[in-house]
């Protein structure tokens, strides 16, 4: 066990000498058991009253509270680096409605450690740790489930109270390699999931797709516990759609896809959190409209124009999750471009006479290194041999015109214009379009030539 934080220390320092004890819980004893590292530190403290907790902890640093039913404290020292810890009572919940949310809590300092770790989803996350005599509060065998590699609810009864845990199943059985324990596994199968507001929803499916190194499993298990039918559902009938041999060996368009997700998670993970939150649901809605456009013709499986059928199926899915902008990218609008162009860079360099007006062009709509990124993953996310350089020459192609991320910038700008006597109005845009797409086919090269190519224009 690596030691925590030295605010740890001190918050657990001063609830002994106040005559309670602090434990460090949930994910940081977990990931501490496995070997991992952990940055989130949760502190219970026990024995010491609700109202004279904020006092005690004010000399460590600064003290905020937040929740509404029932505060936790966030506790910020001058030392950490800023890290801030949670310290809170134990607490006892029961179910008041459906969602997430509805939920009656109330704390108790003086409830046994085992009644407090029960509230808890799973017998990895019910595991306390005492700081200051290194000893283990374990009352559900949370220990052994982690030696198993086993994902166990702690219990059954109150399990499907909040069915947010059925989603935390499936990403942690993908992010830690374990099997969800079959009384487990068939309790998720039977809990609905249509309370959870989309913002939680995506919250787990973001951390499969980005913190699990295959999120594959995730995909197969959320398939056989049906969370697919009610979250996902555009992915659905992937399952059993079939394809051309000769290309996808592996077999159906569901097994694909899950390939190539794991395929983009492997090559990608060096990317900025945006870019890859965009590889990735690119990966996961690349093949979309295969099921809607996949006949049998001449002889061959084929699915024409699935680029562009796969649009409709992907706004479907990104409108339910609620997934938009993200810290300013549009990972919306691209993860669009990544699905309608997905086939682009193997058809450029199939094409051979493919000018730089066509990538100058098709920088509007994506930007160019994450479709050739996404494509990467879908030319290797299958078994047998291909040939992938397609992707490395198309960002090769796109670097050196220098729109891997955008298209190049106007020359011409509507002052030029007015400049030239034009009076504001539809007619500037006119212009402006005519000359850029000039500018797009490399007919002109300076602010001089844009200006001159408008003048007869005006």
């Amino acid at each position: 066990m690596s030691p925590p934080p030295p605010l740890a220390l001190d918050i657990a320092r001063a609830v002994r000498d106040a005559g309670g004890r602090a434990f460090i819980v949930g994910g940081w004893v977990r990931d501490q058991l496995r070997g991992e590292p952990s940055k989130d530190v949760d502190i219970e403290v026990y024995g010491i009253r609700q109202d004279e907790l904020p006092t005690l902890l004010a000399p460590l640093g600064r003290v905020e509270p937040v929740g509404q039913s029932f505060p936790v404290y966030k506790v910020a020292g001058p030392v950490d680096g800023g890290i801030a810890i949670d310290v809170a009572l134990p607490r006892r919940e029961s179910k008041r409605g459906r969602g997430h949310k509805a939920f009656d809590v109330e704390g108790d300092p003086f409830m046994s450690e085992e009644d407090a770790a029960r509230r808890r989803d799973f017998t990895i996350n019910a595991i306390s740790w005492d700081p200051l005599t290194d000893t283990y509060q374990d009352p559900f065998d949370g220990r052994g489930d982690l030696a198993r590699r086993r994902l166990r609810a702690v219990d059954l009864q109150t399990f499907g109270d909040d069915s947010l845990r059925v989603l935390r199943a499936v990403q942690f059985a993908a992010r830690f390699e374990f099997v969800l324990e079959e009384e487990t596994a068939a309790l998720c199968g039977r809990i609905v999931i249509d309370d959870l507001p989309a913002e939680r929803i995506w919250g787990e499916i973001e951390k499969l797709l980005l913190h699990a190194k295959r999120p594959s499993p995730g995909f197969a298990l959320a398939l056989e516990l049906g969370v697919i039918d009610q979250v996902l559902p555009e992915l659905r009938p992937l399952v059993g759609c079939e394809q051309e041999p000769e290309w996808h060996p592996e077999g159906d368009v569901w097994v694909h896809t899950l390939m190539v997700i794991d395929k983009a998670r492997e090559l990608n993970a060096e990317l900025a959190r945006t870019q890859l939150v965009t590889v990735m649901l690119g990966a996961v809605c690349h093949d979309l409209g295969k099921p809607a456009t996949t006949a049998f013709i001449d002889g061959r499986i084929r699915s024409i124009d699935h680029e562009q059928a796969g649009v409709a199926p992907t706004l479907s899915l990104l409108d339910r999750l609620n997934v938009h902008s993200l810290d300013g990218f549009d990972v919306r609008g691209q993860v669009i471009g990544l699905v309608a162009n997905h086939l682009k860079p193997g058809m450029f360099r199939k094409a051979h006479n493919v000018g730089d007006g066509a990538f100058r062009r098709l920088a509007q709509k994506v930007d160019l290194e994450l479709l050739a990124r996404l494509a990467r993953a879908d030319c290797l996310g299958r078994s047998g041999n291909f040939d992938c350089s397609a992707m490395d020459w198309f960002l090769e192609r796109a670097r050196a015109l220098g729109v891997e991320h955008r298209p190049p910038a106007p020359l011409l700008l509507g002052r030029h214009l007015l400049d030239l006597g034009m009076t504001p109005g539809p007619r500037v845009g006119d212009v402006l379009k005519q000359v850029y797409e000039k500018q797009l086919d490399g007919e002109i090269t300076t602010v001089e030539e844009a200006i001159a190519a408008a003048r007869p224009l005006v």
